[in-house]
């Protein structure tokens, strides 16, 4: 699982920080772009240099870290707030219809280009309509994405077992109400064939309706809010490598500290690495990793609570999951659904990927892991570990 989060969040550091570099290019105005061809090859210099910043505010520690996000997260609220107020004025109902449009076939979602849902009921490649509905939903799991890296810093908070569970439950029903209201009047806005492309943004819509004032707020706010979403997914890629690191599973080397207390060069190994994937890979290729390799995750949690239970009835538990097994076999269920929904070419990347971690573990991580230890050493250990 530790293997697999890494698609989850190195690779949502990348693809948040493509975001983060097209904001940019609407706050410079087209006077500079962030993105440069380098013969066939497209450099994106913006998401490159996004990456470098918030690596380096990382490793000096989380405590400046957390105070840059908070002053971000304050931005960002206000400009969905400005977004919500100045999108009403535009808004037509009948940009609504229709709400879901007929389904077209889509020539570029041919072989495993076409969900995995499509491939195997042999309904080919479509557009929009309920199929097309669906997998826009798996696209759009995105969204969600960053919730869980709450959990990842259980280690780092005061009080995890009342923080942690206020702070997923949270974050999630205030993304989910801000994400809603704005999907809504954006799509009131203007028609969604104006909102296509990869170089659409929300302040593509403000553009159309020549509030250019609007639009300029809108970059600047998003610049903002997307440096804390960069933040999160590099604090949460760290954690868990360092997590890996501690019991053997990587080398033990990668788990040292600096002075600020923070895995500097886990920091900067994630950096360089995420740096290389924004400037040069294609942002659709990456958002379909993250996500099939954050659903997975969240399978194997799933499944876990209700085996845990049997298994290690001993463990001390600072929240319990209710309604157990009906609940977690539900969201295993959901997950599924929503990754049998993406692109064939996904999972055969993603499989190529688990694949190259299986040899990883069962070459080095397994006879180095702390688990491989003597008994008396490993239950040592994991009381101590269940006690912090």
């Amino acid at each position: 699982i530790g293997w697999d989060l890494i698609l989850e969040f190195a690779l949502a550091v990348a693809v948040v920080a493509k975001g983060w570099s097209q904001y940019l290019g609407e706050v410079l105005g087209g006077a500079v772009s962030p993105v440069v061809h380098l013969g066939s090859v497209k450099f994106d210099w913006g998401a490159l240099v996004i990456i470098a910043i918030v690596g380096i505010l990382l490793a000096t520690g989380t405590k400046l870290s957390s105070r840059v996000s908070a002053v971000a997260v304050a931005i960002k609220l206000a400009v969905i707030v400005l977004i919500l107020v100045v999108g009403a004025t535009y808004f037509k109902a009948s940009n609504l219809t229709p709400f879901i449009p007929a389904s077209q076939p889509s020539a570029k979602a041919e072989g495993v280009h076409q969900s995995m849902l499509a491939w195997l009921t042999g309904t080919g490649g479509t557009s929009f309509g309920w199929l097309g509905l669906l997998t826009a939903a798996s696209i759009a799991f995105f969204a969600f994405i960053g919730f869980d890296v709450v959990a990842t810093a259980a280690e780092e908070t005061r009080n995890p077992q009342r923080d942690v569970p206020r702070g997923i439950f949270g974050a999630l029903a205030i993304v989910t109400v801000c994400y809603v209201a704005v999907s809504f009047v954006l799509t009131g806005m203007v028609s969604y064939k104006q909102l296509q492309g990869e170089n659409a943004t929300l302040a593509t819509a403000f553009a159309i309706h020549g509030a250019t004032w609007a639009k300029n707020i809108i970059s600047i706010g998003a610049l903002a809010g997307l440096s804390t979403v960069v933040m999160v997914m590099f604090l949460g890629q760290t954690r868990v490598l360092f997590a890996m690191s501690r019991d053997g599973l990587l080398p033990r080397r990668l788990s040292h500290t600096g002075k600020h207390g923070t895995p500097v060069r886990l920091t900067v190994i994630v950096g360089v690495v995420c740096a290389v994937l924004a400037a040069f890979v294609d942002f659709g290729t990456l958002a379909g990793m993250v996500n099939i390799g954050t659903l997975v995750a969240f399978i194997l949690v799933a499944i876990g609570v209700p085996v845990l239970r049997r298994t290690r009835p001993d463990l001390k538990r600072g929240f319990r999951v209710p309604l157990v097994p009906a609940l977690p076999i539900l969201a295993a269920l959901s997950c599924l659904w929503l990754m049998i929904n993406l692109e064939v070419e996904t999972w055969l990347r993603f499989l190529v990927w688990m694949a190259v971690g299986a040899v990883l573990y069962f070459g080095y991580g397994r006879s180095h892991s702390r688990m491989a230890q003597p008994r008396a050493e490993t239950h040592k250990y994991n009381v101590t570990q269940i006690a912090a």
